[in-house]
């Protein structure tokens, strides 16, 4: 029979930067299992790929720092482009509430965060219509990533320390004798471990299942139409988020191509909308649908008139899945079966907070806590204690 000491399961953006800090910590004793052909495949292919500070709870908000600071220096390809995100306001209510997280992320030590005004809106975004704003914020560092070079750059740095992944390998249980995590069972047979770290995005509730856990795990659909303009996007536009609909716009890029699009090619006109379909129910459903595109082009008619010229690129419109939990946070940690290890239920911020996760898994599995940032209010015990967190911007 097969062994390593870890077993980390989902070969996505996550389960690739807990085995980078893994390695980093000396520990190369470490196997990912990669269901697919190859990596990326998932939700992480699949991603809108932002970056942003501008959280409501202190821990996201944490993460968030890390992890720019992160893809600002780190010594592989990311893709970090900081063109901002601008949240706004259509009422006085969402507006107080955007106030109280600048003023949050201040004291956290978020820089170049700051409010604005309808009028500062409309600077920013000339194109946008501004009937009904109030006013917003807008992040300066925040941005856009490329999740796949996120992802390959994790794997490649784990695997030159000596870190083993195996293609095709579909975990189906946790095998578990006296309260302990003794292998990990897949369709190539059983290799032996001490720990488990389940990484499996929306996949991750059943494998827990197995091993007498209940992840409060669900599948989402998000679906993302992506477009043409008849004419070049400004060329500093930013990640657009109505904070009251959860509509959203940034300008599209290739994941794996340049930062910058050549004057005159189609990625200077190319548009990403999206918008959180309340109809949508919890399932693994990853088909594009294209009705879903008239929902989009219909809030985009009011508020971004200007993209309304624009022409659905159906081959490029993708559906992928969010794992949702109950408060929208991540659930980081172990739990009551000893060695077994989750990094689940991003709802939609694993990518972005993938450098943090990564560093808090090592740090918890060597060290039994993570010493660089407290995350310990994410651990599943919360949802039985009633220890729920509270994040509004969830889109």
């Amino acid at each position: 029979m097969r062994s390593a000491e870890i077993v980390i399961i989902g070969g996505g953006v996550v389960g690739a930067s807990i085995a980078y800090h893994l390695a980093e910590r000396g520990v190369k004793d470490v196997m990912i299992l990669e269901r697919e052909k190859r990596q990326g495949t998932g939700s992480t292919g699949k991603a809108t790929g932002g970056v942003r500070a501008q959280f409501e709870t202190d821990v996201n908000i944490l993460m968030s720092l890390y992890s720019i600071d992160f893809f600002e220096n780190c010594d592989f390809y990311c893709g970090y482009d900081p063109k901002g995100y601008l949240f706004f306001a259509t009422d006085d209510r969402q507006l107080d509430y955007l106030k109280r997280n600048v003023a949050r992320q201040r004291e956290l030590g978020v820089k170049g965060v700051g409010l604005l005004d309808a009028s500062a809106v409309r600077e920013l975004i000339p194109p946008l219509n501004c009937d009904g704003i109030v006013g917003g914020t807008f992040g300066e560092r925040d941005g856009f990533i490329d999740p796949l070079a996120v992802m390959n750059g994790f794997t490649a740095r784990a695997v030159d320390r000596g870190v083993q992944i195996e293609f095709g390998a579909d975990a189906r249980s946790i095998d578990v004798e006296a309260g302990r995590v003794t292998s990990v069972s897949s369709n190539r047979g059983k290799i032996e471990c001490s720990t488990a770290v389940i990484c499996a995005g929306a996949w991750a509730k059943d494998l827990a299942f197995t091993a007498g856990v209940a992840l409060p795990v669900e599948p989402m659909r998000r679906q993302i139409v992506w477009a043409r303009t008849a004419q070049p996007l400004p060329p500093d536009l930013p990640m657009v988020i109505d904070l009251g609909s959860g509509f959203h716009f940034r300008p599209a890029r290739e994941f794996g191509s340049p930062l910058a699009a050549a004057p005159g090619s189609d990625a200077c006109r190319d548009v990403l909308f999206a918008y959180p379909d309340p109809s949508e129910q919890p399932s693994f459903n990853i088909d594009f649908e294209q009705s879903f595109v008239g929902k989009v082009y219909e809030r985009a008619k009011h508020r971004a008139p200007f993209l309304c010229d624009s022409e659905p690129v159906l081959e490029k419109c993708r559906a992928g899945l969010y794992e949702n939990t109950p408060d929208h946070h991540a659930i980081l940690g172990g739990c009551e079966v000893e060695g077994l290890y989750f990094a689940n239920g991003f709802s939609g911020h694993g990518v972005m907070h993938s450098p943090a996760t990564g560093r808090a898994l090592a740090e918890i599995i060597v060290d039994g806590k993570a010493g660089f940032l407290d995350v310990s209010c994410l651990r599943i015990e919360r949802f039985v204690k009633g220890e729920l967190l509270h994040e509004t911007a969830f889109i």
